[in-house]
Parts: C-alpha cells; sequence; structure tokens
C-alpha cells in the first residue's frame, strides 16, 4: 500500500494505545525525525509513563516540531492523537511554518490493541481506557479533513500495516535540482508584441509550435499574462505552448487568478483590465475558454530553483516561506502584503518585504510596476510596465544580466502615474538608499560568516562587542568600507645563531604545504592602507553610493580614515587615480581597490613613536649611560660591560626605529608601495598570481615614481637549492642595510594546503628590525631562547580567517550584495584583531 507524503510535511500518527504507531514510525522514519509523546515525557520526568508528566511532555513535543518544521524537516509526531483537541495544536504548528499536516490513522480492532497491550508490564491499565481512545478515534475520523488534514491515511489492518510503504514526494513549487540557466520575464499583461520581440532578443526560436531556446535555456514567467495589453489570448497561447513542451514554467499572477475566478462564474469586480481579456475570450469556443481557465489555475504559486539559491514568485515570497506549500504561501506569491492603508490614488499601500529580506535565495518577482529594476537584499522586482508604455524585462540568471524591449504603444492608463525616468548620474540605488541605516542586529552576536576560502568562520559574541566599539566610533563612511586587510604569520622561528626568523623556514613551510613556488616581496616599515580609488565622483556615487565624499579613501587595516588634512588626502588620491589609467582602460572599470604599505611609520604612528618607542630610547640611553659611567668610576670591570653591552642594544633599536621616520609635511615626503590589485568591476582578482599584482604594482609606480614605490620582488622555487640560497642571499642584504626583511607568499594567491587552506602569506624580519618589536635586549642569549618558544598557532589560525574574510567582503561587494553582507565580512574581520594573540608575532 503505497502512502505519499509530502517531503515538507507534519505527519500526525493518529491512533489507540497498541495501534502500532511507535512501531511503524522507527519502520518508515528516520530517529530524528520521529518526536514521540512518551519520548519527552521520560526526558521532563525520567518516566516515560508519568501521567502527571503529560502537558509539560507536550509543551515540549510541540516546541521539538516546531523548531524541525521552522529549519524545513519533515516531523512525525507519535502521540495517540485520537481528540480533536489533542490534533488542533499540531495543525495550527503546521499552518504557522507553512507546510502541509498528513494524517496517518491507525484504525485497527480493539481486541487485537488490548492483547498487545496486556503483554507490555508498561501498559497496566484497564481495557476501559482501549475502549474510550477507539470511541474518540472513530468519534473524529470523518472530521480530520475539516479540521484542517490535507491528505489522510487509514490503514485499517495488521496486513494494511504492514504492507504500507512511505513514498515521499518533493512539493509542486520544489524544483531545487534544476539549475538552470533561465531567462525570467516579468509581468506581460497581454502585450503578445513584445513577447515575441524579447523571446528572439533572448535567443528563443520556434520550433514544434513553441519558442524553444538552441542552448536549452528555459523562460520562467511571473504571472500576470492577462489583461491591459491588446493580444491577450495570443500571450496565453505562446506561454502555454512553452510550459507543455517543456522550455518555459509558469507562476501565477492575480490577474490570472481572477480571470479564472470571473471564467467559473465568480462574482468579480471588472476593473484593472479584466474587461479586455473576457472581451478576447467571449469569442472563443467554450473548449478554449476551460483549457485557458485550466491552465491558469494549474499553475503553482513559487518556484524554487538551482539548491535553494533561486524563487520566482509573482508578487514575491518571504524566506520562512520559500518552498512551502500553504493558503498563506499562495497569497503571499499573488498578492504580497499591504499595510491596511490606502495611496492618495486609492490603491493599497504595500509592505516592503524586500526592504527587510535577509534570505540566501535570489528573489525574482513583478506585480508593482517600477520604472527601473533595481537589485535590493537579493531580490529584484522586474515588472516595468509594459502595458503602461514602459518596457518588457528578462532577467537571465545565473548572468544577472538585464534584458528590455519598449512597449510598442501605451495600452492601459495606470491608476497611479507611471512615469519611466531616464538615468540620473546623482540617483542612488534602492539598494545604497537602504543602506544609508545599518541595522546592529546584523553584526551583534555569536555568528557563523560563510567564506569561499574557510568555510564557517566563528565570530564571538565578545570580541564583535568590541568590533563594534571600533566601526561605531572610529570607522570611515562605512560605504567605502568594502575590504579589511589579513593579519600576517611570521615563519617557524629559526635555529640559526642569533637569528629568531630566516627565509629557510618559511620556504620549508611551503614546500610541505605541497607549493613549489614563491614570491618573496620586500618588506616595507610603513602601515597597511587600503585605497579605493574611483574615475571620478559620479562613480563613487554610483558605485559605492558615496555622494559628497568625493572619488575615493584611503584606510588603515582598522577601516579608520588614514589622513586627517583633506587637502593632503584629496592630492594624495589624484596622484593614485591618474597614475591608474592605463590599468583603469585595460580592465574595463571605473574604480579600483588597492592593498598598500603607506610610508613612512611616522605618518600614522607618531604617536607610538613618542610616547613608547622614542621614550624607551631616550630613558634607555640616560640610564644605562649613567650607569656605565658609575661602573668605571667604580672600577666593575665586567659589570660596566655588560652595561655597555645593554647600551649598545639601546642604540641599536634607536637606530632601528629612526630607519622607518621622516617628517611628514606635504604629498612629496609620502610613499605609497602597492602589492595587490585586489578588486575591479566585476572582478576580485585572487585568480592571479602574486607575480601578476607586482606587475600592475610596478605599471603604477612607473606613472608616479615619487608618490608610489615599485615593491621589490624575487621569485623562489622552493625545490630548489640554489633559488632558495639566492632568494636567502637577497634577504641578508636587504635586513643588513637595515630593511625590515621580506615576506613570502605562495605565487597563486591562495592555494590549499594539507588541512584547509595555506598560509597566504609569512613574514621573514630581520634582526634588527625585531629588536623594535621584542625590545633592546631580545639579541641576548636567555632572551632569544624565551623567545625560540614562541607559539604561531593562534597566529596562523587568525591570518587564514582574516583573510577568507577580506575575500569574502570583495566578492560580495562585487556580486552587488548588500552592503551589510559585506561589513559582516569586515566586521569579523576586526572582530578576529580583538582575540588574544601575541600582537609581536
Amino acid at each position: 500500500m503505497r502512502l505519499e507524503i509530502p517531503q515538507l510535511s507534519l505527519v500526525v500518527l493518529i491512533g489507540v494505545s497498541g495501534s502500532g504507531k511507535s512501531t511503524f514510525g522507527r519502520t518508515h522514519f528516520l530517529p530524528t525525525e520521529v518526536v514521540s509523546s512518551d519520548f519527552c515525557r521520560g526526558l521532563v520526568s525520567d518516566d516515560e509513563n508519568a501521567q502527571d508528566a503529560t502537558g509539560d511532555a507536550f509543551e515540549l513535543l510541540h516546541y521539538i516540531a516546531g523548531k524541525r518544521l521552522e529549519r524545513g524537516r519533515l516531523t512525525v509526531v507519535d502521540a495517540t492523537n485520537v481528540q480533536t483537541e489533542a490534533r488542533r495544536p499540531l495543525v495550527a504548528l503546521a499552518r504557522r511554518y507553512h507546510v502541509l499536516p498528513v494524517a496517518i490513522v491507525f484504525d485497527l480492532p480493539e481486541r487485537l490493541c488490548q492483547d498487545r497491550n496486556s503483554s507490555r508490564p508498561d501498559r497496566d491499565f484497564g481495557p476501559h481506557v482501549i475502549r474510550n481512545q477507539q470511541r474518540q478515534l472513530r468519534r473524529g475520523l470523518r472530521g480530520l479533513k475539516r479540521e484542517g488534514f490535507r491528505q489522510i491515511h487509514v490503514l485499517d489492518s495488521p496486513e494494511a500495516v504492514e504492507a504500507a510503504v512511505i513514498e515521499r514526494a518533493p512539493l509542486w513549487n520544489d524544483r531545487r535540482t534544476e539549475h538552470g540557466p533561465f531567462d525570467i520575464v516579468g509581468d506581460v499583461h497581454g502585450c503578445a508584441g513584445e513577447l515575441e520581440e524579447l523571446l528572439g532578443l533572448l535567443g528563443y526560436e520556434v520550433s514544434g509550435g513553441a519558442y524553444r531556446h538552441p542552448a536549452g535555456r528555459r523562460a520562467v514567467f511571473v504571472g500576470d499574462l492577462v489583461d491591459r495589453g491588446p493580444r491577450i489570448l495570443d500571450t496565453v497561447e505562446i506561454v502555454q505552448a512553452m510550459v507543455e513542451q517543456g522550455s518555459a514554467l509558469a507562476v501565477p499572477g492575480n490577474h490570472d487568478m481572477k480571470l479564472v475566478r470571473a471564467l467559473r462564474g465568480r462574482d468579480v469586480q471588472i476593473t484593472h483590465g479584466l474587461d479586455r481579456s473576457l472581451a478576447e475570450l467571449e469569442g472563443a469556443p467554450d473548449e478554449r475558454r476551460a483549457q485557458v481557465a485550466a491552465f491558469l489555475d494549474s499553475l503553482v504559486s513559487h518556484y524554487v530553483f538551482d539548491d535553494g539559491n533561486l524563487v520566482v514568485a509573482h508578487a514575491g515570497m518571504k524566506e520562512e516561506m520559500q518552498g512551502r506549500g500553504s493558503g498563506k504561501v499562495r497569497d503571499f506569491a499573488l498578492y504580497g502584503e499591504t499595510t491596511g492603508e490606502t495611496d492618495e490614488f486609492g490603491l493599497p499601500v504595500r509592505w516592503n518585504w524586500a526592504a527587510e529580506y535577509r534570505g540566501h535565495a535570489t528573489v525574482v518577482y513583478g506585480h508593482t510596476p517600477v520604472p527601473e529594476p533595481e537589485w535590493l537584499n537579493r531580490t529584484i522586482n522586474i515588472d516595468t510596465g509594459c502595458a503602461f508604455g514602459g518596457r518588457l524585462t528578462a532577467l537571465r540568471y545565473p548572468e544577472r544580466e538585464l534584458i528590455s524591449v519598449q512597449a510598442h504603444a501605451v495600452y492601459a492608463e495606470p491608476a497611479k502615474p507611471f512615469l519611466p525616468v531616464t538615468e540620473v548620474s546623482d540617483q542612488l540605488t534602492a539598494q545604497q538608499r537602504q543602506d544609508e541605516l545599518l541595522d546592529i542586529e546584523d553584526v551583534l552576536g555569536k555568528r557563523l560568516v560563510e567564506t569561499r576560502f574557510a568555510r564557517n568562520v566563528t565570530i564571538r559574541e565578545e570580541n564583535a562587542i568590541a568590533a563594534l566599539e571600533v566601526m561605531g566610533r572610529f570607522a570611515i563612511n562605512p560605504k567605502w568600507l568594502v575590504y579589511l586587510p589579513p593579519a600576517v604569520s611570521p615563519s617557524e622561528t629559526s635555529q640559526e645563531p642569533d637569528l629568531l626568523e630566516h627565509p629557510a623556514e618559511a620556504f620549508a613551510y611551503y614546500r610541505h604545504e605541497g607549493v613549489a613556488s614563491v614570491l618573496c616581496e620586500e618588506k616595507h616599515m610603513g602601515s597597511r592602507a587600503v585605497v579605493v580609488v574611483c574615475r571620478d565622483d559620479a562613480v563613487a556615487r554610483r558605485r559605492f553610493g558615496v555622494v559628497d565624499e568625493g572619488f575615493g579613501a584611503c584606510f588603515t587595516r582598522t577601516g579608520r580614515r588614514f589622513f586627517e588634512d583633506d587637502a593632503l588626502e584629496l592630492g594624495f588620491l589624484e596622484r593614485v587615480r591618474d597614475s591608474a589609467g592605463g590599468i583603469f582602460d585595460e580592465l574595463a572599470t571605473d574604480w579600483l581597490v588597492l592593498d598598500c604599505e603607506l610610508m613612512p611609520w611616522s605618518a600614522k604612528a607618531q604617536g607610538l613613536l613618542s610616547e613608547q618607542y622614542a621614550a624607551v630610547g631616550a630613558a634607555g640611553r640616560a640610564g644605562l649611560g649613567e650607569a656605565v659611567h658609575a661602573l668605571e668610576q667604580a672600577g666593575a670591570g665586567d659589570l660596566a660591560e655588560r652595561y655597555r653591552t645593554r647600551l649598545a642594544d639601546v642604540d641599536r633599536y634607536v637606530d632601528a626605529y629612526r630607519r622607518y621616520c621622516w617628517p611628514v609635511e606635504t604629498l612629496t615626503d609620502l610613499k605609497l608601495a602597492p602589492f595587490h590589485l585586489l578588486a575591479s568591476e566585476n572582478a576580485v582578482h585572487v585568480d592571479k598570481p602574486h607575480a601578476w599584482h607586482m606587475e600592475q604594482a610596478a605599471r603604477l609606480a612607473a606613472e608616479d615614481d615619487e608618490l608610489l614605490h615599485a615593491t621589490a620582488n624575487v621569485g623562489v622555487d622552493v625545490t630548489d637549492a640554489t633559488s632558495q640560497a639566492s632568494a636567502t642571499a637577497w634577504w641578508e642584504q636587504l635586513t643588513s642595510a637595515g630593511g625590515e626583511g621580506m615576506v613570502v607568499k605562495p605565487m597563486d594567491f591562495a592555494v590549499p594546503g594539507r588541512r584547509g587552506l595555506a598560509q597566504p602569506a609569512l613574514k621573514v624580519r630581520g634582526r634588527e628590525y625585531l629588536r623594535i618589536i621584542y625590545g633592546p635586549e631580545y639579541t641576548e642569549p636567555q632572551n632569544l631562547d624565551r623567545l625560540r618558544r614562541r607559539s604561531l598557532g593562534a597566529k596562523r589560525s587568525l591570518a587564514v580567517r582574516e583573510f577568507a574574510l577580506g575575500i569574502e567582503a570583495l566578492e560580495r561587494f562585487v556580486r552587488g550584495e548588500p552592503l551589510r553582507r559585506v561589513h559582516e565580512c569586515c566586521f569579523g574581520v576586526l572582530a578576529l584583531e580583538s582575540e588574544p594573540v601575541d600582537p609581536r608575532l
């Protein structure tokens, strides 16, 4: 006996004690799918038969079932459920989560159930209990449909129970296994001429009596095929033929359903173009009228495609309704939701559900005509008012390309003026207007941020609070903040005498990770800077949503504005932009995001220098100088020599940090060293090797070598001893001349390692530079031995997670996702920075 149940449903097992419900549940469903009243009784009281715990047990049962349904999991309730009042909250639960309630009834002979219970020592109640349950079951059996159960299966014998086979059927709207590509067409409203033109533009050809795409693409119509236009019946015939031959799918619109009601004799108002549909159909044969009504009535409320990544519905679809089936789901798909108010034109005010949408699926819809399709929180309305003289628009998926044809005429006058607007250069998009006010709830609390390179990155609540302080008080305009750079871990500790870091360990790490080729880049002693630069103010407005803030920004790795002097910042950005002219043209972009080092270090770290480094140097020189003099006067030779060594260490410390400091008064005192061209229009350049990024940096520097600095770099084969020796000699030359050292990166931008992503970069710093980090006397043997035991695990984990978040932020921005989604990643980088990791690493 085949029992077909919806793949997403609430299955209620109904039967007296001893009818075999629990055995049936264990046989046909996963253990996690079955929620048993006995089990819940045991959870709350340690006794599955404690009748005094029944109230608490059912409260728990309803809670667990609700959580499963909320997550879209099939749920089976195993209890007697013979009373109407016991079933009522379960039907309400199904309606709340927009799933279908299904009843499986075990209507077995009373004597059989009595015999089964008599053999169970835990069922010591009298025969009257079974008799009462059986009576209640029979009394309520005929009313199950009225109670709201959409499917009812009755098993009336042990043989029927034994022969039953459960078959799970996907809901009609579930087409997750279909990945497209699709061409989603907006409200046609009887404009068959424009539809034919649009289908031709999309590449469809008439074959076998229907439009087909030679490459196998499928059209998806968002509904409202009828009313208002000049060729309504032709429109329905075109779409119906495509649907029947498999080259299209369609969802119903509210106009389509109103026409169905009218054709079936229901009392409807003949308004909003329905008169034109009825006039065309009036002359059609009764058979054709019936066919039109049957076709439109057969359309499914909405569709879910592409593993749940695409939803198509006429008026839209909230996240919690996607892929579900209920009257409320169908109503929302047809009409959306109104506030209960009317506007000055007498039309209902519609609730802007898209402004609050937070789902991961792209939702494509129509219903309310708009002058221009605009993305908002991964939703887009493609009804561009063809019948009102606007356009008929299609969205190509997954390309996200909009294709439109102009209406051939104005076929209807809208109740509300519909005036297609020409593109205005200073007009913000719907998404940018929505992003004017960010929601604190989008970043607070513990979060799991999904990334391409590191899967899910966990942001702890306490770290999020620390990041919120930085973002709220110090960050630049958040609209510029599309990327924050990651921390960089040092190489493993070297065992070379007097050295803490050496290139050999970096080369060994990448060789061990299966990376053969790396790029060594000179490490500059400056401050990490992200530079966003656009061709002009209009591009900044259009692409970043920034108004009256110029054409670019320069900010620190914690999202703070780099320059306090507006004039200095403007001049700086102008020169970077002017240097990028050739790259703009070559990459067909109007904006760039650069990852750079801005020198000198003192340009941003002046306070740190004066309050920490200079103070240590001055105090050390003064105190140790006097100590040496006193010890020499006292004739304490060995002790005096020891203090002379300490004084020399302080002198080296002062010399080390002074190399990276010089006065900054004008633009000519700055040096910018770009090392990553991270992103441009439609591209995040992580698919390019690091050598390509160095080439772009060199091109920029060649245009303005006074401000821009090309970073020296060396390619290394880590499997070749000669290549490694040459790079090591280069590092020694850099560091002996006072340089900071180098950064070693795999030649490919991001490479998989043995355990997830390999380190995106390792820094190898010189002996004297590390004196700034660890203190003047860090090279003393006892100090160096202690430092060799430093642990790098936390720093390396941090570097990989921050790298993944930074790239994810850029990719989301380039895809045009909402700013809150971009900031989720940037905020995550800031939050991770508050983790307890040694800042000297």
